[in-house]
């Protein structure tokens, strides 16, 4: 395992486009909370006095423990870059032919697919620690008195943790069977971006809301929208997304699980190419 691990990491070292697009994800997580920020303070800060019954109403979603849940939410809007670079390490082993090279050096199948699960974990990791820390420099910078329950909610980073390696699973799947870059890139970015959010508000619309149990909506739903839109929005239903996240948490593994199963059970019976 450590073997693999370091290997796995050399590659990422110096893969520049690994860099470029971590960099562009650093950017995007901070940018959009900031923006959300801005749309909050704009709308707080007005001198009427219906401005003020509402910021007594939501509070401040960038202060502790909410910081933890809004950083979240905003944050998983942007997954779909991170997958650019998690396709783009699968698709160059095929179009490089070095998981023939991998075979060649005594590599075992399991054990190719088991390097891009690590990859795929590392990259959840590094996302992760970018998202604990934008939520920390928001919180640390939103708070007016004593903070009394810094972490109370701070379980959303294992549920943002988990979202994206879910996601970033899918990214991998697609990347893993088309094979060619490309053309997994537009599937991939045509997926998570047009197809299935179309198709769930569709279905939101017309099929009883059965789009909850499409793929990337499995894991959205594990985290739903901060409690300052929810309740503004419709308070029922942000009640019921609540009590709903424990349902979607074990879909989400489950899914995962079945995903990388896939994956194992294609290589292992796959020729060579």
């Amino acid at each position: 395992m450590n073997t693999l691990i370091r290997t796995e990491w050399l590659k990422m070292r110096k893969y520049n486009a690994f860099w470029w697009i971590m960099g562009l994800t650093a950017l995007s997580y901070p940018g959009i909370n900031y923006i959300f920020y801005m749309v909050y303070d704009d709308i707080t800060n007005q001198p009427t006095q219906a401005a003020q019954l509402a910021k007594m109403a939501i509070g401040n979603p960038y202060a502790f423990p909410d910081v933890w849940h809004t950083v979240a939410f905003f944050s998983s809007l942007f997954i779909f870059i991170p997958a650019v670079v998690v396709i783009m390490f699968i698709t160059n082993e095929y179009t490089f032919k070095t998981h023939r090279q991998n075979i060649i050096d005594g590599w075992s199948r399991s054990q190719f697919i088991s390097s891009k699960l690590i990859d795929v974990l590392l990259v959840s990791l590094i996302i992760t620690l970018l998202y604990i820390a934008v939520t920390l420099v928001a919180g640390f910078a939103n708070h007016t008195r004593l903070i009394r329950d810094t972490w109370g909610s701070a379980y959303f980073i294992g549920l943002f943790a988990l979202q994206t390696f879910a996601q970033l699973s899918i990214a991998f799947l697609i990347g893993f069977l088309v094979r060619k870059a490309f053309i997994a890139l537009g599937i991939c970015l045509f997926y998570f971006i047009i197809f299935e959010p179309i198709i769930v508000g569709l279905l939101r619309v017309y099929g009883n809301d059965m789009g909850r149990y499409m793929p990337l909506e499995i894991s959205d739903r594990m985290i739903p929208v901060p409690a300052f839109l929810g309740k503004l929005e419709k308070p029922e239903n942000y009640e019921k997304a609540l009590n709903d996240m424990q349902l979607h948490v074990l879909l989400t593994v489950l899914i995962t699980v079945i995903i990388w199963a896939i994956c194992y059970r294609v290589n292992n019976r796959k020729d060579l190419k």
